[in-house]
């Protein structure tokens, strides 16, 4: 028999999950049970939003099998996922990567991972028929030859900085009138389109984050962005790959977004300023969490590494951190990330 991939949800409030005689179980507050057989089923993840309660011995199974579990708070925000004491084994890559920062490949990498997000915007802007960025942005990154990490981001982030601004100058008009933001924000944006955008990428950076845990590399360790305290630094570079992924997600997913479906919440913008920011109730924030999870496991045309010439999303960005890690191993003498084609 051919085996299930399935994905465990605890979303519904008073939900529990158990272990017991091989099977997760999983029971609703009405008391209804439902059983996952472990060798039967793959299960590739466990999501527990906050409001229900799982037992040690679920936790155990699921750290034993190597399955991704997170943590959600009750709007659905990924905040924690537990991660085996094994994740942490392959310690030579962790190594490779920290001599990447001072050997000049690290200098290659940023590089690469700013023309990779070139290309993946003009692939967004060629599906909707928009002008493409003009072709100089390459040549003059391909041109770069400073030897300085910290000058080098500099100079990457400029010019990333030129090309995402007429990017988005344009990608914006494809959605409605009376939600459309004037330009791109991130921390702390006051309008629902862009707090759509932000939980997006959010979601984005725990498959990111997970998959090159899985590699044995360091997600605070990046080349593009710098070391920061509490940044993930190197999950910020990879998410780059993947952006107009997302961004094309959430222009379909617009096209059936209404004013009515956004609410606003008073929040402290400073110490001393509090402001209202818009974000979709509650309701569609689920909807939108459940639809950008089925959209990760929707197939793209790039062959996978082992057989097929299509695989799921996620799949892709695991094995894009397997083939950068085996690049920092010198296993490879290249890294070209596979940039999906829009279709």
């Amino acid at each position: 028999m051919k085996t299930k991939i399935v994905k465990i949800a605890l979303d519904e409030f008073g939900s529990y999950l158990g272990a017991q005689k091989g099977c997760f179980i999983v029971r609703d507050k009405n008391g209804n049970e439902k059983k996952y057989p472990m060798v039967e089923n793959l299960i590739s993840e466990i999501t527990i939003r906050s409001g229900n309660c799982v037992s040690g011995g679920a936790l155990s199974k699921a750290a034993f099998w190597g399955i991704d579990c997170l943590i959600l708070t009750q709007r659905g925000h990924p905040i924690a996922m537990l991660k085996s004491l094994a994740n942490d084994d392959h310690v030579e890559t962790r190594v490779y990567q920290y001599r990447a920062l001072t050997d000049g490949k690290g200098l290659e990498i940023a590089k690469q991972i700013v023309l990779s997000k070139y290309k993946g915007q003009n692939e967004l802007l060629r599906k909707y028929g928009l002008k493409l960025l003009e072709d100089w942005y390459v040549e003059k990154i391909k041109a770069l030859d400073e030897k300085d990490m910290c000058v080098l981001r500099r100079r990457l982030t400029g010019y990333e900085g030129k090309f995402s601004r007429k990017y988005f100058s344009q990608i914006f008009e494809l959605f409605g009138e009376s939600f459309r933001p004037e330009r791109r924000r991130t921390f702390r944006a006051y309008d629902g389109l862009n707090n759509i955008l932000n939980l997006t990428y959010r979601i984005l950076s725990w498959k990111v984050h997970i998959a090159l845990i899985r590699a044995k590399l360091e997600p605070y360790l990046g080349f593009l962005h710098s070391m920061e305290f509490g940044l993930p630094s190197l999950v910020c570079d990879f998410q780059e790959l993947y952006r107009h992924l997302v961004d094309d997600f959430v222009i379909q997913y617009c096209k059936h977004v209404k004013n009515s479906d956004f609410m606003l919440k008073t929040e402290n913008c400073t110490s001393s300023k509090r402001g209202k920011r818009q974000y979709l109730n509650e309701a569609k924030t689920r909807n939108l969490i459940n639809e950008m999870d089925k959209y990760l496991k929707t197939r793209v045309r790039i062959p996978r590494l082992t057989h097929g010439d299509k695989q799921r999303i996620e799949t892709l960005i695991s094995e894009e951190a397997s083939l950068f890690a085996m690049y920092l191993r010198n296993e490879r003498k290249t890294w070209n990330p596979r940039i999906v084609v829009l279709e």
